[in-house]
């Protein structure tokens, strides 16, 4: 045992003055597999860091929550036994739903109002696409929001459809300059004139959308000022228990389907979607974008094992008079195979560390234009590191075997 170690030892001791030897050469192969793994890692870091963010944003509405909205048609189809007229969500019918759902849960009522308003505050003025949005006094809660600065709708300012605002945080510094307190300062929404009462949480765009750029309105205020005849209301729904969400689910369509006035042979005209559905969905597209990001990462890596092998067969080349004189000293054949193994791993190992540390570099810089958190992708980090493991493997052995086969007479004769 303690042979065989020495001389493995020594293998490795000679291994590092031969890749020293040729540092150019080395530098050049890192670097061919450095990019690889940097490609791999890198985008798989982003991927995990994206997956990360949509968590994070998904988790402050919670896993017991659920929205009723149209299905975005207005049609009627089949005849008049088995119709499906898949029409607007009126205000009433919304209002009707709030009142009569008799389960422990907040419900809130929201409606789009417009998606290209322009606020102004004195000389300054947003670009014209701040989605404008109606909503009662309990959206903020069902949704997932937060009031960083002032205060929610009351009840009573929705009943008396009063011209309060709330805006987003982006929107407190592009109209509010030398962090002036925007609350109870009078903005221009349209052709309308809003007392700012609120300011939302900052949330980022972490999910790709326009959180801190929007503007709530007290949902009758804007029925009256940005009235249009498609106007479709939303139906938010967040229990109390969410071990009773399959069954809040189950009782909120029986209602709806009342109050949309359905047979029992008609299908829904509406539907029901859950807050972790939202994920399921988003994850599971996620999932082809990490295959294809494997695989275009070990196509690079192939690139890379295809370059190491063909530096290692010219290194075996320019040795034959060194494995000549090693063999006639003494060296078997093992011992002159575990010599270019232990080159060729590693050479790859030098790579995989740059490639994994610019990688998780790579891929945190990427996540951090969609804001979200900073991760060290372990799994990603020891497949990095056993993937060139592999590819010093293979593309050492056939140079390492071609060297421990050569004859010593023959090798000591060479050139």
């Amino acid at each position: 045992m303690t042979m065989k170690f020495a001389l493995l030892s020594e293998n490795f001791r000679i291994a590092l003055r031969s890749i020293s030897a040729n540092l150019l050469r080395t530098i050049l192969t890192v670097l061919i597999i450095g990019i690889g793994i940097t490609a791999l890692v890198g985008i798989l870091t982003a991927i995990d860091a994206l997956k990360a963010s949509i968590g994070s944003e998904f988790s402050r509405m919670g896993a017991n929550t659920f929205t009723i909205q149209n299905r975005g048609m207005h049609i009627h189809m089949g005849d008049n036994h088995n119709r499906i007229d898949y029409r607007y969500i009126s205000f009433r019918e919304a209002q009707r739903f709030k009142k009569e759902f008799n389960f422990p849960a907040v419900v809130s009522v929201s409606v789009s109002g417009t998606w290209t308003a322009t606020l102004k505050y004195k000389s300054n003025k947003t670009n014209p696409n701040i989605p404008v949005i109606g909503i009662d006094e309990l959206y903020i809660t069902t949704s997932g929001y937060n009031i960083a600065q002032g205060r929610n709708f009351t009840e009573q300012e929705i009943q008396l459809n009063r011209n309060v605002a709330i805006i987003g945080s982006e929107l407190k510094k592009n109209l509010f300059n030398n962090n002036e307190n925007p609350l109870d300062k009078v903005v221009n929404i349209g052709n309308g004139k809003y007392r700012v009462i609120g300011v939302l949480e900052e949330k980022g765009t972490s999910m790709g959308g326009r959180g801190d750029k929007l503007c709530f309105l007290p949902l009758t205020n804007l029925r009256q000022n940005f009235s249009r005849p498609d106007m479709s209301y939303r139906i938010s729904v967040m229990l109390t228990d969410s071990k009773f969400f399959d069954f809040a689910i189950g009782e909120a369509e029986g209602l709806f389907r009342i109050i949309r006035k359905l047979r029992k042979s008609d299908e829904n005209n509406f539907e029901i979607i859950k807050s972790d559905s939202l994920v399921s969905m988003m994850m599971d597209n996620i999932k082809y974008v990490t295959g294809a990001a494997i695989i275009i990462g070990l196509i690079t890596l192939i690139g890379a094992a295809i370059g190491l092998m063909n530096i290692m067969l010219v290194s075996v080349s320019e040795r034959t008079r060194e494995i000549g004189t090693r063999k006639a000293m003494g060296a078997n054949s093992k011992v002159i195979l575990w010599q270019f193994l232990f080159e060729s791993i590693i050479i790859g190992q030098f790579g995989g560390i740059l490639g994994i540390v610019l990688g998780i570099m790579a891929g945190n810089v990427v996540s951090s234009f969609t804001e979200g958190p900073f991760v060290v992708p372990w799994l990603w980090i020891v497949s990095g590191i056993l993937l060139c493991i592999a590819v010093g493997l293979a593309s050492g052995i056939i140079p390492a075997v071609r060297a421990s086969k050569l004859d010593p007479i023959d090798a000591l004769r060479y050139e």
